[in-house]
């Protein structure tokens, strides 16, 4: 592709979106939250940090199945391996890793919750990278979320001298951090190649690393692969829920503008929570709703004082296609 090629095209028209669109988001959404409660289940048996690199490891295969069948799979461009080694070291290793570790040391609605604090990071990220003073807005974003996360991980919700519990919300608070850092690079990297081409690279690298750390840090795996509850659990979590949902994000979460994917993607805690009540008994407090409504109308500000800023270029079969979001994680 030459670089003329890979100039955006003023003058393109976003295609109609309909309703298999919202139909499509709708499931990836769904699917997403319910692999927080799933998740959850499986490090009962599983180790976290095999556990993710079992999660990128079955994605990744599917990936690159999926982008060979679709005619895009081959070694990305020298210009585009900084992004596969952001989004595959610090939002797939850091942001899963430091989660799935964080799981084991608090109840999933918490988890949850406190991982997609990623919106109001990612506003402290673009002040202190672009040394932008933020709007009016933004500072109320961050006020109104930030209390309320304060709220959960106050003592008056967690018990801090539970073993673990201080050190997971820290875990997952960091988690969000990378998490922001990656979405701030998308949004002002120069693409050379679709992110759906680009995804199973990202995978690959953060399966090997946690596969390294998972081998020096919790041993070899001593769970048996014969678990057939197990196994589809795994299933879901990788194959269906990373993988699948990823193209779904990848293919349709570029047909609506950045914000409404920004806001649609919230109901991914969302379903995360109701889910970890409904399948794991974890209790809600009256506190703890407070703070999920902070936080959650903290995000939907944090997104409106984005605008319609778009993410990156998606570039696919060597055609500009409108400016969209990116694939998030789930």
């Amino acid at each position: 592709m030459n670089s003329k090629s890979a100039q955006p095209s003023r003058t393109h028209q976003p295609a109609a979106v309909g309703v298999a669109t919202f139909v499509w988001l709708g499931v990836m959404v769904l699917l997403w939250g319910a692999s927080w409660p799933v998740t959850k289940l499986a490090l009962a048996t599983v180790s976290p940090l095999w556990l993710a690199a079992i999660r990128f490891g079955s994605a990744a295969i599917c990936l690159f199945g999926f982008v060979w069948w679709k005619g895009q799979l081959s070694r990305p461009p020298m210009g585009d391996w900084p992004i596969v080694a952001s989004m595959g070291m610090l939002q797939m290793m850091a942001f899963t890793g430091l989660g799935m570790i964080a799981m084991t040391r608090t109840d999933t609605s918490h988890a949850v919750l406190l991982a997609y604090t990623t919106p109001l990071w990612g506003v402290l990220v673009s002040w202190l990278a672009l040394r932008q003073t933020p709007t009016r807005m933004q500072l109320l974003a961050l006020l109104v979320g930030l209390s309320g996360t304060a709220l959960i991980c106050s003592p008056l919700e967690m018990d801090w001298h539970a073993p673990g519990t201080l050190m997971g919300s820290i875990f997952l608070l960091i988690g969000a951090i990378a998490w922001a850092v990656t979405i701030f690079h998308i949004r002002h990297h120069h693409w050379h190649t679709s992110p759906l081409a680009l995804a199973p690279w990202q995978m690959l690298l953060a399966t090997i690393f946690l596969t390294v750390l998972a081998w020096a840090v919790e041993g070899a795996p001593r769970w048996g692969a014969t678990d057939w509850h197990l196994l589809g659990m795994l299933f879901f979590i990788g194959p269906v829920a990373t993988s699948v949902c990823f193209v779904i994000s990848a293919e349709y979460g570029r047909r609506i503008s950045v914000f409404a994917m920004s806001n649609f993607t919230l109901g991914v805690p969302l379903v995360g929570i109701v889910t970890s009540f409904l399948f794991l008994g974890n209790h809600l407090t009256g506190l703890f709703l407070i703070g999920l409504t902070l936080v959650f109308f903290g995000a939907v500000l944090a997104a409106a004082a984005g605008g319609p800023l778009p993410a990156f270029r998606f570039l696919q079969r060597g055609k500009c296609e409108k400016e969209t979001t990116s694939p998030v994680s789930g």
